[in-house]
């Protein structure tokens, strides 16, 4: 069963229609938006400040998510896909964005709307990667603009897969 715990008078608050694996850490101050998958491995660390995360996001295995204490926050919008083995630390991750395997996001970052962060970038303190635009490397750096149709309709698919492979899992638990 997954490790749901209040820390500072915070209790996390999930929404309907969730797959939270059952070996995630799910601490504090998290709100979790309506179908949503918390992957094996998981932590979402909000002990210090806040995480908010919309719906139909999918956070993959072995991801941290954490902040500052009193100085950084981490939003994650709607459909939005973080891969295996990403930190994001008190970042924003727009609507429909794609965080690739590896990936570090850091404190006060902002990733656009439909952006992608290439696997295993480090996305530095305070970066604004614009939405519909692939950044990469280390430091992350810009590398191209993308179709937001194209890459909009790509995201959404990937957040629709694991909405299903969520699934799969709730199925074996009933």
């Amino acid at each position: 069963m997954a490790i749901i715990k209040s820390v500072r008078g915070f209790t996390p608050q999930i929404g309907e229609d969730c797959y939270i694996a059952d070996n995630a850490s799910i601490i504090g101050d998290v709100v979790i938006g309506k179908g949503c998958s918390i992957w094996f491995g998981t932590v979402l660390r909000g002990d210090v400040n806040s995480i908010r995360i919309g719906n139909g996001t999918n956070i993959q295995d072995g991801t941290v998510i954490h902040t500052l204490y009193q100085k950084s926050v981490s939003i994650l919008g709607d459909h939005v896909t973080v891969g295996h083995n990403v930190t994001i630390h008190g970042a924003m991750v727009k609507d429909g964005a794609l965080i690739g395997m590896g990936s570090v996001v850091l404190d006060h970052a902002v990733i656009g709307e439909g952006a992608i962060v290439a696997a295993g970038s480090v996305v530095l303190s305070k970066t604004v990667v614009a939405p519909n635009t692939i950044w990469a490397g280390v430091p992350a750096k810009y590398v191209k603009d993308v179709d937001p149709a194209q890459t909009r309709e790509m995201n959404i698919r990937i957040a629709n897969d694991y909405h299903m492979y969520a699934g799969w899992y709730k199925e074996e638990e009933e």
